[in-house]
C-alpha cells in the first residue's frame, strides 16, 4: 500500500466517523435532551433545528470527502469494471455504492423537505402539524442511520476481502 492509498484511507475512515457518529450523537443524545433542556415545543425546534444546521457543515464536508476519498479507493475497480462484477471484493463495493447514494439521496430529501417544512410550521404556530411531520422525518432518518451501519459493516468486510 503507498502512502497515497494510506492518507486517503484514514481521510475516508475518519469522515465515516463524523458523519455516522455524529448523526448517533444528534438523534440517541441531543434529540433527547432537548426535551428536558427547553420546555416549549417551538423553543426546542428552533434549538435542534440551529445544532443540527451547525452540524449540516461537518456532514457536507464528510460526505464529500467520503465520495472523493471512495472513488480514489474504488479505482481499481473503475479502471477495471470487468471486476464489479466478477469478485466478491467487487460484488460487496457495488452494494455499498448502492446503498451510499440511496443513504445520501434519503438524507438530504429529509433534511430538505421535512427540515424547511417543520421549520415553516414552528414559525406558524403549528404545533400539531409539526409533530405529525416529525414522526415522517424521523422514520427517514432512522431508516438513514440504519443504511450507514450497513455501509459501514460493508466497509469492514472489504478490508477483511
Amino acid at each position: 500500500m503507498s502512502l497515497a492509498f494510506i492518507l486517503v484511507l484514514w481521510v475516508h475512515l475518519f469522515s465515516a466517523v463524523v458523519l455516522v457518529g455524529g448523526s448517533f450523537f444528534i438523534w440517541f443524545v441531543v434529540w433527547p435532551a432537548s426535551y428536558k433542556i427547553a420546555a416549549n415545543e417551538a423553543e426546542r425546534t428552533r434549538m435542534v433545528g440551529r445544532i443540527a444546521k451547525r452540524f449540516a457543515y461537518f456532514t457536507h464536508g464528510a460526505v464529500v470527502a467520503l465520495v472523493l476519498s471512495g472513488l480514489y479507493l474504488a479505482a481499481p475497480y473503475i479502471e477495471s469494471p470487468g471486476l464489479v462484477l466478477t469478485t466478491l471484493r467487487g460484488e460487496v463495493l457495488l452494494t455499498k455504492v448502492a446503498l451510499a447514494v440511496s443513504a445520501i439521496v434519503l438524507m438530504y430529501g429529509n433534511n430538505i423537505y421535512h427540515g424547511r417544512k417543520i421549520m415553516r410550521l414552528v414559525a406558524e404556530g403549528r404545533l400539531d402539524d409539526v409533530k405529525r411531520v416529525r414522526r415522517l422525518t424521523h422514520l427517514a432518518s432512522y431508516v438513514t442511520l440504519g443504511l450507514l451501519v450497513l455501509i459501514t459493516v460493508l466497509g469492514a468486510t472489504l478490508v477483511g476481502l
